[in-house]
């Protein structure tokens, strides 16, 4: 597996580079987010762990561009703690968030559980039906499919549980999800997706109130695992 680290601090892209090598990545750096996407371009990149801050092209910056052309899972590891900065990265199509210092064991693991995620996903899915464990949703017929039974969803439901089973472990903001799904400038009132949130889980879940699929992330949003 190729992993790309763009981060502008040398000692700290030397010392991913040697942890992560060690559980047999190949590893390509860049220290900017110009270069990055020139390696991007030119290279199979399989995961991408990005700083935020750094000359050039920025974190965020650079994750746009990557989005247009691919969903490789990339993952942030920044100093930058601020909830408003988690939810910039997740809007704008980040996997993960880790925050330094870190430990390499843990990046280790989310690393491979990103990886695990994004290719079991591909591997068992078509452009028409989305798997997730039990929960098949058949894009085609518009139904939703758990252990066999068909569960009805009405038309938000529906579009919403499509949004998040696209993207497994990718967190989604409310404000994501109202503008996605409803198609509407979202005006800081969660209610309508919570609601929504709610009725799915009713449907979906063996118990709504510990969801195994529907995870809500406090105080960013919602994932599908």
């Amino acid at each position: 597996m190729n992993l790309l680290i763009v981060e502008d601090e040398a000692d700290l892209r030397e010392l991913l580079k040697y942890h992560l090598e060690k559980v047999n990545f190949k590893i390509f750096e860049a220290e900017d987010g110009e270069k990055a996407l020139n390696i991007i371009n030119k290279e199979k990149i399989n995961l991408a762990i990005l700083d935020i801050m750094m000359p050039n092209m920025d974190g965020i910056t650079l994750l746009k561009q990557i989005r247009k052309n691919s969903f490789i899972p990339v993952i942030f590891l920044t100093s930058k703690m601020n909830d408003l900065d988690k939810i910039k990265a997740f809007e704008n199509g980040a996997d993960d968030y880790i925050i330094k210092p870190f430990n390499p064991s843990d990046l280790i693991l989310r690393v491979n559980s990103n990886l695990r995620r994004y290719y079991d996903y591909t591997n068992n899915n078509s452009k028409d039906i989305l798997t997730l464990g039990a929960l098949k949703l058949d894009l085609t017929r518009c139904l939703c499919i758990k252990n066999n039974n068909e569960i009805y969803l009405k038309n938000k439901e529906f579009k919403i549980l499509e949004m998040l089973m696209k993207s497994p472990g990718r967190v989604f903001t409310t404000k994501q999800i109202y503008e996605n799904v409803w198609g509407d400038c979202y005006l800081n009132d969660s209610n309508p997706v919570m609601v929504q949130i709610s009725r799915i889980r009713e449907k979906i879940e063996d118990d709504p109130k510990n969801p195994q699929y529907l995870k809500t992330i406090r105080g960013l949003g919602y994932k599908m695992e």
